[in-house]
């Protein structure tokens, strides 16, 4: 089935060096799309809502989520920067106008520099794993993306979520990275090791489930593309349809959990700011707790659309371009193979 051939291709097909190069382009295409959307809206809520200085809010460049800390209301940063909008188009207009064009990508560099290595190593896993479990799994290879996708997604959240910590502890306390084996040491000896994965579950409680079900949608939905547009091969409008409806669904189901971690990122982003320790309890169920009493049970469901919108086209635009990279050095490895085949031998 194209599915098959298309998620990970026959072994030996392409190496796990040139599905790195791909997940690496397309991390970093959905970054340059995603970003100016998440700026514009942060900038229009603080201009409903001005952040004090110490509050977190959570930034997202379309590949992962990231606390910033607020600084000031005079700061040059890109979340308090002066002016009056009237709706997004305004503000899209405005920013471009008083400070360039470049102003939408403002704050991308810092927030790569995890996203990169992140998707990397998740969509990588992901392929290897999914290659292997195909085989060993038989009749059952269909779960093979579900599986592959939990598995690839504990890993990534496993590494990045304590350069997350460090990045907001530094952030917060006005440190440069050179200073970065101070920040960790500090934050070994006032609170341990554990303390470097704080918000992981939350985390994993969201991403996992997400990615399962986000890839089995997925290679599910581009095989019945591939056969109800009769092709063996995915095209480009394929994937990036099917990654942006197995996206959407993913993400309207772990809403909830999308909710609660970006509550405990931002308070222990805060509590960082302040270098307080946890006042209250916040394991993800008394999170849940505090939001339903607090607004009850549609609390959980806050923020529907915005990351209705925001995750479908980064999710699309994301797996179309990994695809399109992977069917690249798929082609490219075969044609190196065929000029082999067909010079003589010494």
């Amino acid at each position: 089935m194209s599915s098959q051939k298309s998620s990970s291709g026959p072994k030996g097909d392409i190496t796990p060096f040139q599905q790195m190069i791909s997940s690496c382009s397309g991390a970093i295409i959905t970054s340059l799309f995603v970003t100016p959307l998440d700026v514009v809206k942060i900038r229009l809520q603080a201009q409903k809502n001005p952040f004090p200085k110490g509050k977190c809010f959570v930034y997202c460049n379309g590949l992962m989520d990231h606390i910033c800390v607020c600084d000031n209301g005079n700061s040059k940063a890109w979340y308090k920067a002066p002016g009056h909008f009237n709706g997004t188009l305004d503000a899209f207009i405005k920013i471009i106008r008083m400070e360039g064009i470049r102003s939408l990508w403002s704050g991308l560099p810092p927030t790569l520099m995890m996203a990169v290595p992140a998707t990397m190593i998740y969509f990588t896993c992901y392929d290897q794993l999914c290659a292997v479990l195909k085989v060993k799994m038989g009749d059952r290879s269909d779960l093979a993306p579900l599986l592959s996708g939990a598995i690839a997604r504990v890993g990534s959240a496993t590494v990045i979520s304590p350069l997350e910590l460090i990045r907001t502890k530094m952030q917060a306390e006005k440190q440069s990275y050179r200073e970065l084996s101070a920040v960790i040491r500090s934050s070994l000896h006032s609170e341990g090791w554990r303390s470097l994965w704080r918000g992981w579950g939350p985390t994993l409680l969201r991403d996992v489930p997400f990615s399962a079900m986000y890839w089995f949608n997925y290679e599910k939905g581009k095989a019945w593309l591939c056969e109800y547009n009769s092709c063996t091969d995915p095209t480009f409008a394929i994937t990036f349809t099917a990654g942006a409806l197995s996206g959407s669904f993913a993400s309207i189901i772990t809403l909830p959990f999308d909710v609660v971690k970006t509550k405990r990122q931002v308070e222990l982003g805060e509590l960082q700011t302040m270098n307080l320790s946890s006042q209250v309890s916040s394991s993800t169920y008394n999170v849940m707790k505090r939001i339903v009493a607090e607004n009850g049970v549609s609390g959980l469901f806050a923020g529907f659309l915005p990351r209705l919108i925001k995750v479908a086209p980064a999710c699309a635009i994301m797996i179309s371009t990994y695809e399109f990279g992977k069917a690249f050095f798929r082609r490219y490895n075969q044609q190196k193979r065929s000029v082999t085949r067909l010079q003589p031998s010494v």
